[in-house]
């Protein structure tokens, strides 16, 4: 094999040799492949960059996670010990922006041992660069089952379910098939229909023909894990992504590169793939370990009971001139239109007494 070989040589070659591959196992291979996948070798975030986070958006938004932090801490009891830990940190914005917010709070950072779980050295590298100034140094790890449950856990996930890829199957006329990625005679990447092979159960809810489902085991064993942890160490994870916060069907795979949507098949490696959080699998995993767990909640309604209106209001007083860019800022993290809706925001926690910050009753 050729060291200039693409990854989409070398999954074509795979393919033609043992047969289609599952639409996550490609996903998983073209953004974590050692050698050519995507957050592996060249993750790209920001406005010049292949996508945006809300972090990234404006400071507002990890601000006010960060003071989600602080109440959470808070209504523990505010214990002398705790975990912060974030999932999938991206470039380290948002958390750099929460630890700025919860400076304000005595005793909050004290108490605090920041962990971060990012299986990309290349990101590993823009976070330690951009928490190099910040109160609290992190140490990371390499999953969820490496943090200690001897202490309560604080946890935010950004946009990470979207990166934990589904299975995708198909509704034909003659029954069930699963959807898998093919090669051509010219060695070019296609989608096509194979005989299931486990892992399926089917929906308890109508799907038309030509309709497709997707299952994502790794939401699940996610979901599930979250709730092993809060039971074990007691706390809150806050969820948020863009998803589904009902069961439907529909295919959500989509390639990002430089902001535009491209075929998920061309460039293995070289785009961001993603798939909807699917929260309700995320949620009922979490339930079955004995954990308890909110709603989901459009991030615009969530963000809004936390109070980012009023901390728009005061950014604009301290920065006039900068009156407009802050309004839209606004409008992208909490308009129906942009991020409002489409993103959903929910919590996984224990004990059961714990009213997590945001739903409130």
């Amino acid at each position: 094999m050729s060291e200039a070989e693409t990854l989409k040589a070398r999954l074509a070659r795979e393919i033609a040799l043992t047969g289609p591959m599952t639409v996550a196992e490609y996903v998983t291979r073209c953004l974590h492949d050692p050698k050519g996948g995507y957050y592996a070798s060249r993750p790209d975030l920001g406005a010049r960059g292949d996508f945006i986070t809300a972090p990234l958006v404006s400071q507002m938004f990890g601000e006010l996670i960060g003071l989600w932090a602080v109440e959470t801490w808070n209504r523990l009891g505010a214990p002398e010990r705790f975990r912060l830990v974030e999932v999938g940190p991206g470039d380290g914005t948002l958390m750099s922006d929460a630890l700025r917010a919860a400076r304000l709070v005595p005793g909050f950072l004290e108490a605090c041992d920041l962990i971060l779980i990012e299986p990309s050295a290349p990101l590993r590298d823009l976070q330690a660069k951009a928490l190099a100034g910040a109160d609290l140094s992190p140490r990371w790890v390499r999953s969820l089952t490496a943090i200690e449950t001897d202490a309560p856990v604080i946890l935010i996930a950004n946009e990470v379910l979207d990166c934990m890829p589904a299975r995708q199957f198909v509704r034909t006329d003659g029954g069930w098939a699963e959807r898998r990625i093919g090669v051509t005679d010219d060695g070019d990447l296609m989608f096509g229909l194979t005989a299931i092979s486990g892992g399926f159960q089917k929906p308890d809810f109508e799907i038309a023909p030509g309709g497709i489902l997707e299952i994502s085991d790794q939401q699940a064993v996610f979901g599930r894990d979250l709730g092993l942890l809060m039971k074990a160490a007691s706390g809150a994870a806050l969820l948020i992504d863009y998803g589904r916060a009902r069961p439907e069907a529909g295919d959500t795979l989509q390639a990002l590169r430089r902001h535009q949507k491209v075929d998920p098949l061309a460039t293995p490696g070289e785009a961001d793939l993603t798939q909807w959080a699917d929260f309700p699998v995320v949620l009922e995993a979490a339930v079955r370990t004995g954990a308890d767990v909110t709603g989901s909640l459009p991030q615009g309604e969530f963000l809004r009971r936390l109070g980012i209106e009023a901390r728009a209001e005061a950014l604009k007083a301290g920065r006039p001139a900068a009156s407009g860019v802050i309004a839209r800022q606004l409008d992208r993290l909490t308009g129906d239109d942009q991020m409002g809706t489409l993103f959903k925001a929910a919590a996984i926690f224990a004990p059961r007494s714990l009213v997590v910050p945001g739903w409130d009753a």
